[in-house]
């Protein structure tokens, strides 16, 4: 069954970004994992040092009931 989840990525504080969220989009996905994976890609595109905005620091998904089942950091990374 699909089920939609909120995926955000996280930075510091902003004025512009209250609570830290960067970028905020909403999927729909057959399972948790699939979440999870095009949240790691999401978070690895906004750590780019491209990018105008800082870098991003974690990135996390919510799923559709508001609860969060997935969160990682730049501190996770290996």
């Amino acid at each position: 069954m699909r089920e939609t989840y909120h995926i955000e990525v996280l930075g510091p504080e902003e004025a512009g970004a209250p609570g830290g969220v960067q970028q905020r989009i909403s999927v729909r996905m057959d399972s948790l994992e699939g979440a999870k994976e095009r949240a790691r890609r999401l978070f690895a595109r906004a750590r780019v040092p491209q990018r105008s905005r800082t870098a991003a620091e974690a990135v996390r998904v919510i799923d559709g009931a508001g609860i969060e089942v997935f969160r990682m950091s730049r501190f996770d990374e290996g």
